[in-house]
């Protein structure tokens, strides 16, 4: 194992480089340098402390390729605190869309309320508690699902030779499912809201929009008009939450409400991207609240109710669990059956169908359809 040094560009340091051979990548920095000529008493030191790490580095490499076919692990490849080795796994291991992985690893480092914890201290029974204690603190499957990228990163650690046997092993990952149904809409109540004045017409159209395409608060604030293809698509919104992309046919209200947006920054000469301006969830949620009640539903109607509202009301059209779960942007129906699934009383759509929609246009829309 070669370890070789090179002149930094202004020539006042020495960097060391490993020499793995002559391709690409092959010569990574050590991250270690001295300086050419050492002006102080701390230069000189700092010298001869950096000279002495080339060498135990150079050891640690050599016992590294030596090991290499053998069961034997050197135990410098081993990281003290596992919470460096959860950090680097959750680095290395992260997606773009897909939350849990690195809240799994927020969540294990607020249950320890420290900074370090030794391999050697993550025990079954440790396990355990972590696993109370996300329970106690959520419901539905998130409690499974960051249980289950703590497995993960433990499994991983099994595998580098931390562990004989993965502490996790015996201890399954639990959902927690919520005793309270959330509230949903029903065809009725769906034109309730839309003969409803709203006094924010952004939150207006963006929530019926939601409750006619199953998309969440999180995907209709990012919704921008690049999405939309011809009258009739909305084609490949890559979902926050699970990176899933969807491609819906439109309704024709939620195409209404579309083309009347468009419409109306044409006219003001917006070159906007975006489809809605809207602030945040929080607030989003206290004028729903409102315009809710002025409507006379007595539900405790939340943006998320948009999407399990659109999703009973496909069923009810006796859509199959396979399409309802592409059109939520979920992979399998597994999500459907557990979360939206729920027993309700059984809406006819013709009273959908057969509703004056050209006066609910008129109403909503200000214009004929």
């Amino acid at each position: 194992m070669n370890i070789l040094e090179r002149l930094s560009k202004n020539g006042d340091k020495i960097i060391f480089y490993y020499d793995y051979g002559r391709k690409k990548g092959q010569r990574p920095s050590t991250g270690i340098y001295i300086y050419t000529h050492p002006k102080s008493r701390e230069e000189r030191i700092h010298n001869k402390q950096a000279r002495a790490l080339i060498e135990v580095k150079k050891s640690e490499k050599t016992i590294e390729q030596q090991a290499i076919g053998s069961a034997y692990i050197p135990p410098h490849k081993f990281k003290p605190n596992f919470l460096d080795y959860y950090d680097e796994y959750v680095e290395k291991n992260k997606r773009d869309g897909n939350r849990h992985l690195s809240n799994s690893f927020t969540q294990f480092k607020q249950f320890l309320k420290k900074d370090f914890i030794s391999p050697i201290e993550v025990t079954e029974n440790l396990c355990k508690e972590f696993r109370r204690y996300l329970l106690d603190k959520y419901t539905g499957e998130t409690p499974s699902d960051y249980y289950t990228r703590f497995k993960w990163v433990l499994d991983a650690a099994t595998s580098d030779g931390y562990y004989i046997k993965s502490p996790s092993e015996d201890v399954a990952a639990k959902s927690n499912p919520s005793t309270q149904l959330k509230e949903h809409l029903e065809v009725e109540e769906y034109l309730q809201l839309l003969v409803t004045p709203c006094f924010n017409q952004e939150v207006q159209e963006a929530f019926i929009l939601c409750c006619y395409t199953g998309l969440r608060w999180v995907d209709v604030k990012k919704l921008t008009w690049d999405q939309i293809k011809g009258p009739t698509l909305v084609t490949r919104i890559i979902q926050a939450k699970t990176g899933q992309p969807v491609t819906l046919t439109l309704h024709p209200i939620a195409r209404a409400i579309l083309e009347k947006r468009k419409r109306l920054l044409d006219s003001q000469h917006n070159e906007n991207n975006m489809v809605f301006s809207l602030s945040s969830a929080d607030g989003a949620n206290k004028i729903l609240e409102q315009w809710v009640t002025a409507a006379g539903i007595n539900k405790h109607i939340t943006w998320s109710c948009a999407r399990l509202s659109f999703s009973i009301l496909l069923q009810d059209k006796l859509v199959d669990d396979a399409t309802v779960a592409y059109l939520l942007g979920h992979t399998t129906t597994d999500q459907v059956k557990k979360t939206y699934n729920v027993t309700v009383p059984k809406i006819s759509w013709q009273q959908l169908e057969t509703f004056p929609v050209r006066s609910c246009y008129r109403i909503f829309f200000n214009f004929d359809p």
